[in-house]
């Protein structure tokens, strides 16, 4: 399919000559064959033309769930892809989040197949261990020749500081990515709030911030034994940033993300003791709030993630304490971050990451593949079940003013609207 968008605001601030500036951009069988002030649509073209459109590269996710294998009811992957799409994004690093767990190639081959042929493109992350029980590596050599790009037993903190110990060393004779999920669960015990004030006047059991930073502690002290490549997905607590920040000028390898709703929400969302505000790591405080937005736009925290999870009605529609953890993402991502940084501070950090995971960024140039999202910065709207393409509907932005929506993506040689 040849494609025409016309007069489209590029925003792509490490692009000096198109930065900014508005074109129109013609692709042809999925490659960018013109970029200029005017171009006519000639023969079979599509041409788009939207009110205020700006392009930038696709946009980039690093950690989603969907459920399939196992929980097709909260998402398929197919339906989960056609999501992220219509969110604006063109890549999509999948969580281990299924049933079975992908914890060998077997599994990773076949998310990678029920992929095949959507616009966005996905890339499995395979556990650390044997069924996700924190107890025997899994076969991750074979994995990552599968194409399984880190290794991560999904929101389970690892008890045993010697597999960690073990996975960072054996995963360097093949440049494995080793993730730690940022919790000791001995001192999170059976939390399900941030503690503080809010879940003192609530009569929530909290969980403590120490639970996370010492967890941090004690995998980075293990980094700078071993050596290796650490990830610490979505941590929550201003001293996070500060241990993290801590680490990087020593020269350790490691990074680390922040999920959006932990950037736009705290804890005081659990007033109403509504279950869709209810994640892990769990909504922290206003200071926590400031003090990880700062470590994002300071490159401390090297990306977001939206963290997307579904989860069917039956999980969230029930006593806060019996409910389930998680909120969709995807579709409320690029209008929530929008509202706390200006477009193109959002647009740099929707794109960031990929190099990380062993994969290339995209280039907004003539020649090169159109992987693009489009989207207009300023509309303001409120949120509702509208806008969620998601099976689940368990989104802690309904009702919601969010400011940024999407218009669609391209991306594999395919184009996805929200016409």
């Amino acid at each position: 399919m040849d494609i025409l968008l016309k007069s489209a605001k590029i925003i792509d601030a490490g692009n000096k000559e198109y930065h900014l500036k508005k074109r129109d951009i013609l692709i042809k069988n999925g490659v960018i064959e013109n970029i200029a002030p005017k171009i006519e649509g000639t023969g079979k073209v599509k041409i788009i033309d939207y009110k205020n459109l700006h392009v930038s590269i696709g946009w980039f996710d690093s950690g989603v769930s969907f459920g399939e294998p196992g929980y097709e009811e909260r998402e398929t992957i197919a339906n989960g892809l056609r999501t992220a799409a219509k969110s604006g994004f063109t890549d999509v690093i999948l969580n281990p989040n299924t049933n079975p767990v992908p914890d060998g190639s077997g599994a990773i081959v076949f998310l990678k197949n029920a992929a095949k042929g959507q616009v966005t493109s996905l890339y499995p992350i395979g556990t650390l261990t044997k069924g996700g029980a924190g107890e025997v590596l899994a076969e991750l050599y074979d994995m990552k020749n599968s194409g399984a790009v880190a290794f991560y037993d999904f929101k389970c903190p690892l008890k045993n500081s010697n597999l960690v110990k073990i996975a960072l060393q054996y995963a360097q004779n093949f440049d494995g990515f080793i993730y730690s999920f940022p919790q000791d669960s001995k001192i999170a015990g059976k939390g399900i709030v941030n503690e503080g004030v809010v879940s003192t006047r609530l009569g929530l059991k909290g969980i403590p911030a120490l639970a996370e930073e010492l967890q941090i502690s004690r995998d980075l002290f293990i980094l700078g034994y071993t050596g290796g490549k650490l990830h610490i997905p979505t941590i929550s607590t201003a001293n996070s940033v500060k241990l993290i920040s801590d680490a990087k000028k020593k020269g350790l390898n490691v990074s680390c993300s922040v999920a959006i709703h932990n950037l736009f929400l705290t804890d005081e969302a659990l007033e109403e003791y509504n279950s869709l505000f209810k994640v892990m790591p769990p909504l922290r405080t206003k200071s926590d709030a400031k003090a990880l937005l700062k470590g994002l736009t300071d490159g401390v925290i090297d990306f977001v993630t939206s963290d997307h999870n579904p989860m069917n009605i039956e999980q969230k529609h029930v006593e806060f304490d019996n409910a389930a953890f998680g909120t969709l993402g995807l579709e409320s991502a690029f209008g929530a971050l929008n509202q706390l940084l200006d477009i193109e501070k959002c647009i740099e950090i929707l794109t960031k990451g990929r190099e990380r995971y062993g994969l290339a960024t995209p280039i907004l140039k003539q020649g090169y593949k159109a992987c693009l999202t489009l989207f207009n910065p300023d509309k303001t709207y409120t949120f509702t079940e509208k806008q969620l393409f998601s099976t689940s509907k368990n989104s802690m932005f309904l009702e919601s003013t969010l400011k940024g929506s999407v218009y669609g993506t391209i991306n594999n040689n395919r184009i996805s609207l929200n016409d």
